[in-house]
């Protein structure tokens, strides 16, 4: 690979990342987000059990929850849809080479 399309694979795929913001605003903006999620609910109780085990093992990988989802409270994000930390704007600068 060589040059141009370097930046088409991998984490630096921007191209892509562009692509799939874009569609996943115009779904959420599309009002199908209610009936997608009802089609998406598990249809038996076999089905909801092992959603849940899955839910389960998938937790057991994490690093940490956020203590909100254990207050009943959803994290506050940017419009990004980034985690807003409750530092001040000094102590989020990239630190400069050497520091």
């Amino acid at each position: 690979m060589s040059g141009t399309n370097d930046k088409e694979y991998g984490e630096g795929n921007y191209k892509a990342s562009r692509q799939y913001n874009d569609a996943t605003k115009k779904f959420v903006e599309s009002g199908r987000v209610d009936e997608a999620a009802r089609d998406a609910a598990p249809k038996t109780e076999a089905e909801a059990s092992d959603m849940r085990r899955a839910e389960a093992e998938g937790k057991q990988h994490a690093k940490e929850e956020d203590p909100a989802l254990r207050r009943g409270e959803r994290s506050q994000e940017d419009a990004r849809g980034k985690p807003v930390t409750d530092r001040s704007p000094d102590a989020t600068k990239t630190p400069k080479p050497g520091q």
